[in-house]
């Protein structure tokens, strides 16, 4: 029998690696190349990608099981019971401040108080009031409304307040829990906020029959008036009685339908106790991270609570489907069982748990607490658990990861030397390459969709085109960055290793191949490692990701690569080590990631707030970059295992492959970028334009305007309604509290339907001279109670406003900031609401009577005063163009953007 003939080891050599990264030894066997075959990591990069959705799927798309009444059962939330609210209130169609449908809707919100005040337990008392605003005035620190004076006049509210009757302290300490009843006028608003509403409702319904066992009240705020400037819930903190009894506030938000509703705005007392108890947890610091830097331009009652009344509280918010915001569509039809109850479950145990409580915090004490080291970090885990921290600990553990990183890299770099110091350059090139390459990719298609396209933006209907128009150049480029610094780092180990005369060739060659693979891996998480330290000395909230991003991969590649043997050759990565490293990242931050990039793209439908006046590739632009940065921030791992490997090829041909698709798609028009169900945000107002008449008396010009706040052009759409409309941007309006820029203009039968006298005017009743010269403007809006006046801040320094034949002011001598050279009035108010008023203008000494400085050029032709009154009238010319308007556009309504009848005039400088 021949025996095997047996080999005989190389004999072991201890050399310390040349660069520092590991020790080798000429032992070293596995001279041959990781055998990664093109199939596997397709796979592996499918198998990724369909885990990333599977967490967001389960995170953000898993609701409970909506329960009837009988389920839930008197102290129970019902999702059913909610949606019979939803339907009553959006049957009524738009129910706008001064709207008859609003008074209906205010009329079914009291009868329904009214029924839960009569079912409440007997040892609870429900108090119902409908409280009913003269007046008020508000002036926003910061955020949407800067450089605003927010007028509102004639509103209601209805307040109902549960508490236990053997608790007398309870009357005076009291949780708010608030949301609106007004819509815009585009929408009857199933999400934004009849779904608020409803829950609610529910929630009084189940409170009442567990407030016997409460020390604190809970007051239930039904306002209206938000959709014009918070303007609700400023005239109740500042004018109801019970106002002062409220120690925290919850505001409930929609910017979508269905879905979870998330928390976006939190102090720390809040959060932790509603994640002690919440049945269903969903939140994330990143959200209010973006929302407080101003990224979004939106506001919520929250922020009256905050900024005016000090309170500390949770807001909450509905993002799915956001770019139904304030359109035709958002809709019942469209919401997705569970949501409500989901809200509701959730809402109910943090109530019982506060309202139960032996104390509440200081509002202003807890405020100012979370400006600093108490502020709270917050996060849920598949929207099972929720992780709340304090800034001061989140300090301590990202100091304590910061420290042993860098003791770790100061290590490795002393003991390889100056070929380390070099390697670790070469690495963190291939990095920078990677962003460079990845961003460049990603707005190359970003430009070129807007030549090639019927519209710039095609994919806000079909989200999933942004994967193959974004996603995959941003991945060759990724991959294509960091494989050219790859290369430059392989150059130099070559080098390196060219001076060990003991290695053979073929060793060295090994060497340098997985060295320079391992360098890459580990510039990953020095990417994430510098990110980590940039969040903790500013503070930054969602800077948790760094952390998740930086410990489990540099874990996993110390336990499964690292070794205490004195002499070792490197070996090709494992796959089980980026599995492992990876795992924990992708639950916690992945199913964000996806939600994040939902939003950016629903976004867009709303992108450009001077309609014309940003380039139709900005959109394309933004969603590019966002793509790009996710990409390179998640990849990075991934990425350095596939150089070695003979998939390269594989994946960029098949990436390509995509990117072709996605762009063959979009360019023959294969699906539709907006449908009925998502559709294109669209104005058509009928304009009465008394520009250059000081009193009115001049013959106006009558048009129709439409524009659109999405990007694009209107070509199409004007062909399709087929009445008489030319586009273009010398068709630009200005609409006092923005601009047109771009829009459609028809004069064809539109001097019907309006009335000269509904036209407003703006006389001058007085103008002193002397030290401080004060002009007396006396306004007439005429049957209008929703107006906007700009007042030219280079000319006047400060004003008063009142209603004319009173007293009292509306808004009274301060500082008076501007925003673009103008400080703007928003009026709005019920049916009641008076039209006349008085306006005093204190000039400013050091005005040249000229207007102010636009794009770095003096306008002489500027007036002092800019006003559009709006009228809910609809004229036959805009009632023919509404029913042309085609089924992929919808009205769009926000608190600056005019009804379907606006009559615009000014005031010159020289009067």
């Amino acid at each position: 029998m021949r025996r095997r003939p047996q080999q005989t080891p190389a004999p072991a050599t201890a050399n310390p690696s040349p660069t520092g990264a590991e020790p080798v030894s000429t032992s070293w066997v596995g001279q041959q190349r990781p055998r990664r075959s093109p199939f596997v990591w397709l796979t592996l990069f499918l198998a990724i990608g369909y885990c990333s959705y599977g967490v967001y799927q389960y995170q953000f798309e898993s609701l409970p099981e909506p329960l009837t009444a009988d389920q839930a059962g008197k102290r129970g939330f019902s999702e059913f019971s909610a949606l019979k609210h939803v339907e009553a209130l959006t049957q009524l169609g738009p129910h706008s401040v001064g709207s008859n449908a609003l008074n209906l809707a205010l009329q079914y919100v009291l009868a329904e108080a009214e029924k839960i005040k009569k079912t409440a337990h007997w040892e609870v008392d429900v108090e119902v009031d409908s409280f009913h605003v003269e007046s008020g005035a508000n002036r926003m620190v910061g955020g949407l409304f800067k450089g605003r004076t927010l007028v509102y006049a004639d509103l209601n509210h209805i307040v109902v307040r549960v508490l236990p009757k053997y608790a007398p302290e309870s009357v005076d300490n009291a949780i708010l829990v608030s949301s609106h009843i007004d819509t815009v006028f585009s929408t009857g608003g199933a999400g934004d906020c009849s779904s608020c509403v409803a829950v609610m409702l529910e929630l009084a319904r189940g409170v009442s029959q567990w407030a016997h066992g409460f020390k604190h009240a809970v007051i239930f705020l039904f306002n209206t008036g938000e959709e014009e400037g918070l303007n609700g819930a400023h005239s109740f903190i500042t004018q109801h009685p019970w106002s002062t009894t409220i120690r925290l506030a919850v505001d409930l938000e929609a910017m979508g339908i269905g879905g979870k509703s998330g928390i976006f705005q939190a102090d720390a007392w809040s959060i932790e106790n509603f994640a002690s108890v919440a049945k269903y947890p969903s939140g994330q610091i990143i959200g209010q991270d973006i929302f407080s830097s101003g990224a979004i331009k939106s506001a919520t009652d929250f922020q009256v609570y905050k900024e005016v009344a000090g309170l500390p509280g949770l807001d909450f918010a509905y993002t799915d489907n956001t770019a139904v915001y304030h359109t035709k569509n958002d809709k019942i039809e469209l919401h997705t069982l569970g949501s409500l109850q989901h809200l509701g479950e959730n809402m109910l145990a943090f109530l019982l748990k506060i309202a139960a409580s032996s104390h509440l915090p200081k509002a202003s004490a807890v405020v100012e607490e979370n400006k600093g080291e108490t502020a709270a970090i917050y996060f849920d885990i598949l929207g099972s658990y929720m992780i709340v921290y304090r800034q001061r600990f989140a300090n301590m553990l990202h100091n304590s990861v910061i420290a042993q990183s860098l003791l770790i890299w100061t290590t490795s770099l002393l003991m390889g030397g100056y070929p380390a110091a070099i390697s670790l350059a070469l690495s963190c090139l291939s990095i920078i390459l990677m962003w460079i390459f990845a961003i460049s990719f990603a707005l190359l298609p970003a430009f070129i969709i807007s030549l090639i396209s019927s519209s710039p933006v095609p994919y806000v209907a079909n989200p999933w085109l942004v994967i193959g128009l974004f996603g995959a150049p941003a991945l060759i480029g990724a991959l294509s960055g960091q494989y050219l610094g790859y290369l430059g780092l392989h150059t130099y180990l070559s080098k390196v290793y060219a001076k060990k005369k003991q290695l053979s060739p073929d060793i060295q060659a090994g060497l340098v191949k997985l060295e320079a693979e391992r360098w890459l891996y580990k510039s990953g998480s020095l990417q994430w490692l510098i990110l980590l330290i940039l969040g903790t000395y500013y503070k930054i909230g969602s800077t948790y990701l760094a952390l998740a991003w930086l410990v489990p991969p540099a874990f996993a590649y110390g336990f499964l690569e690292a070794t205490l043997t004195p002499a070792r050759f490197p070996k090709p990565l494992r796959l089980a080590t980026l599995l492992i490293g990876l795992a924990v990242p992708i639950v916690i931050s992945s199913g964000g990631f996806i939600r994040l990039a939902g939003m950016v793209i629903g976004t867009v439908v709303r992108l450009d707030r001077n309609p014309g006046g940003t380039p139709e590739w900005l959109a394309n632009v933004i969603l590019a970059v966002f793509v790009a940065i996710v990409v390179c921030l998640t990849l990075v791992y991934l990425l350095s295992y596939i150089h070695l490997s003979g998939a390269k090829r594989s994946i960029v041909l098949s990436t390509c492959m995509l990117f072709g698709l996605s762009l063959a798609v979009v360019l023959l028009g294969i699906v539709p970028p907006f449908t009925a169900d998502t559709s294109r945000a669209v104005n058509v107002v009928h304009v009465v334009d008394t520009t250059g008449s000081v009193d009115g008396n001049q013959d106006p010009r009558s048009y129709v305007s439409l524009f659109s706040f999405t990007p694009g052009k209107l070509t199409e759409e004007a062909e399709q309604i087929n009445e008489g409309f030319r586009c273009g941007r010398d068709k630009a309006v200005d609409l006092v509290t923005f601009s047109a820029k771009y829009s459609c203009w028809t004069y064809d039968d539109s001097d019907s339907g309006w009335s000269k006298s509904d036209i407003p005017t703006m006389n001058v009743g007085s103008d002193t001279h002397g030290n401080e010269r004060t002009t007396r403007v006396l306004l007439d809006t005429k049957g209008s109670t929703r107006w906007t006046l700009a007042i030219n801040a280079g000319d006047i320094e400060d004003f008063t406003f009142k209603v004319a034949g009173s007293s009292e002011e509306l808004a009274s001598l301060g500082d008076m900031s501007s925003v673009d050279g103008w400080h703007v009035i928003q009026y709005s108010g019920g049916q009641n609401a008076p039209t006349r008023f008085d306006l005093a203008l204190f000039w400013s000494q050091n005005s040249t009577r000229l207007a102010h400085d636009v794009e770095g050029k003096r306008d002489e032709h500027a007036p002092l005063l800019k006003l559009r009154t709006d009228m809910d009238i609809v004229t036959p010319k805009v009632e023919r163009v509404l029913s042309k308007l085609p089924s992929w556009c919808s009205l769009f309504g926000k608190s600056t953007s005019p009804h379907a009848l606006a009559f615009l005039s000014n005031l010159p400088v020289n009067f």
